[in-house]
């Protein structure tokens, strides 16, 4: 495409301003946005929005921005919409974000310079080998990047920024819906999707160069509340079966060497213990479980039982009660039923001169649930690379190339209507 050899991309720069504001989201707060400062992004999106010409850009009360791009052709053009989450996760502070522009890398370590401890190698991050002569972001040290998915929102502003521009390239409606909380699984909690009006949607939240994920983790939550025999310390022989220690003895029970996310890759599924909290008389362990298929999940679920029950053979008076909770689906369950979105995807990241790679993710979007509410939504790459650490990074290069594939796969899906 002529007008993108010649385009100045602003996909970087913009990512430089967004990085610096503070949006990570809080999994213990009930609110939503779980965080209000998420507004504070969400509002500079809209202003910048507007300033283009975008004339229905902004947040609702939930901390959502909505804005559309209208048709510039005379075709029948399903509705597309590109989404980005506005948050960061509470993994690692996103506060006071420095952003740091390494140009031209040859492979060296790159020391990040506010805690030379964090050190980026190639050794350690091999996705750099493909980045050599390219210019490497990462934050300064203390912080994570926000690459994770704030590349996603630059790419998709810089790409409502060319079309604009270059009125002369076709394509249809195409709606922005930038969320709030996807850290914490809440990302389309409060979505008004009949508002939206998107027929198809793509996240833009993957991250090697070249990357259409049509498929992720099955999740879901599993709680197990253990009852145990409280008694005084000093006068507890034979009487006390403390939860605490029943807990620590279920946890250290679990597998290491498989169904942990230390041992598995690929299509491995697994158990994970993410909290626990009690007393001797009552102790919660909180877990998540992960499995590409429904199948899998049951089979988790019912491994933890028999662990439990196993565990709790040597106290004959304390008592479980294990609970699982649906959290989001493999979204190929949905997007096998809708090829075309995959398939266009793929053809758009060869227009823009990469090779796809159609691969799986080892989590979720908001797409795993946009898909099963009825807007099936693959993930196409944003360039982002150990995003939820210290070491988080992204190059320019890759975030011009994701711009550059929303351009073809806007213009695909006008072509091909």
């Amino acid at each position: 495409m002529q007008a993108l050899s010649s385009y100045s991309f602003t996909a970087h720069t913009r990512f430089l301003r967004y990085v610096t504001i503070d949006t990570q989201s809080d999994p213990y707060s009930s609110s939503c946005p779980s965080t209000e400062k998420q507004k504070d992004l969400g509002k500079v999106l809209v202003e910048e929005l507007l300033a283009m010409g975008i004339v229905d850009a902004h947040v609702d009360e939930h901390g959502y921005v909505y804005a559309t791009l209208p048709s510039n052709t005379s075709k029948q053009v399903p509705v597309l919409c590109y989404c980005s989450h506005m948050d960061t996760s509470p993994d690692c502070s996103g506060a006071g974000v420095k952003p740091i522009i390494h140009k031209n890398y040859q492979g060296q370590d790159l020391v990040l310079p506010d805690d030379p401890k964090q050190v980026l190698r190639l050794a350690e991050h091999p996705d750099l080998k493909e980045q050599l002569g390219n210019d490497i972001i990462t934050a300064s040290g203390t912080t994570l990047l926000g690459a994770d998915n704030k590349a996603g929102l630059a790419e998709i502003m810089d790409c409502v920024h060319f079309l604009l521009n270059n009125p002369e390239i076709k394509h249809g409606t195409i709606k922005l819906l930038f969320t709030p909380d996807e850290e914490i699984g809440r990302g389309v909690n409060k979505v008004d999707l009949q508002k939206l009006g998107a027929e198809v949607a793509y996240t833009v939240d993957g991250e090697t160069l070249g990357s259409l994920e049509n498929e992720t983790f099955s999740a879901d939550g599993a709680v197990i509340r253990i009852a145990g025999v409280a008694s005084h310390p000093g006068f507890a022989k034979g009487k006390m079966e403390s939860a605490l220690k029943i807990a620590a003895e279920l946890i250290a029970a679990l597998p290491k060497n498989e169904s942990s996310p230390e041992s598995t890759e690929g299509k491995q599924g697994f158990i994970h213990p993410v909290a626990i909290k009690g007393s001797v008389e009552e102790t919660i362990i909180e877990l998540i479980l992960r499995d590409f298929t429904d199948e899998g999940l049951v089979a988790h679920a019912n491994y933890l039982r028999k662990l439990t029950e196993e565990v709790l053979k040597a106290y004959p008076n304390a008592t479980y009660n294990l609970k699982t909770t649906e959290q989001y689906r493999n979204m190929k369950q949905v997007l096998d039923q809708h090829p075309k979105l995959t398939e266009l995807g793929l053809e758009a990241i060869r227009r823009a001169g990469i090779s796809p790679k159609l691969q799986s993710i080892r989590g979720g979007t908001d797409g795993s649930r946009l898909s099963f509410m009825g807007l099936p939504c693959p993930n196409i790459f944003a360039g982002e690379h150990a995003f939820h650490s210290k070491l988080e990074w992204v190059s320019v290069q890759d975030m011009h190339k994701a711009v550059e594939t929303l351009v073809h796969l806007a213009v695909l899906w006008e072509e091909k209507s």
